[in-house]
């Protein structure tokens, strides 16, 4: 009798615990997000001349986040293998680990940064002691320019 009682007990708490409990929230870092249009990655990446300076709103599925401080997190594009940088002042805003898998829209002005070769070099050795990877020197054979999104906000959809 007192395992019939438990087994419906449990069954009726595990019932209500489903109803009762509320959905999380999706989660806002920074400013809140103002613009409507969203810009596709895949346009940003043929032309990112023509993006820099610009406010823009992109969105997509994070890939990855910087292990170290969370000051950076890598979108999906809409075109397969291509991903576009998000970041932000480091400690202003801080992207979860777990967002990871999770569509995220992000807000911001598209910034060109363009390197000299000891820079690209420098930047690529820290990119790959942050992803714990390791990295040859002999790949950067130039300078390069990297475009990305400054963020003043985000928001991960749970």
């Amino acid at each position: 009798m007192k395992k019939l009682w438990f087994i419906g007990f449990s069954l009726a708490f595990t019932l209500l615990a489903g109803t009762v409990m509320p959905a999380l929230a999706d989660l806002q870092l920074g400013q809140p997000l103002t613009l409507t249009e969203i810009t596709k990655v895949s346009d940003i990446e043929k032309n990112p001349t023509a993006y820099v300076g610009k406010k823009i709103q992109i969105s997509g599925t994070v890939v990855e986040v910087c292990s170290s401080r969370g000051c950076w997190m890598n979108l999906a594009s809409d075109t397969p293998f291509e991903k576009f940088q998000v970041k932000v002042t480091d400690g202003v805003i801080i992207f979860p680990m777990s967002a990871r898998g999770h569509a995220a829209r992000a807000e911001g002005v598209v910034e060109e940064l363009k390197l000299s070769q000891k820079e690209a070099l420098d930047y690529y050795q820290h990119k790959a002691a942050e992803k714990r990877e390791s990295f040859d020197p002999q790949t950067v054979t130039g300078p390069e320019t990297i475009y990305r999104l400054r963020a003043m906000g985000a928001v991960i959809k749970d």
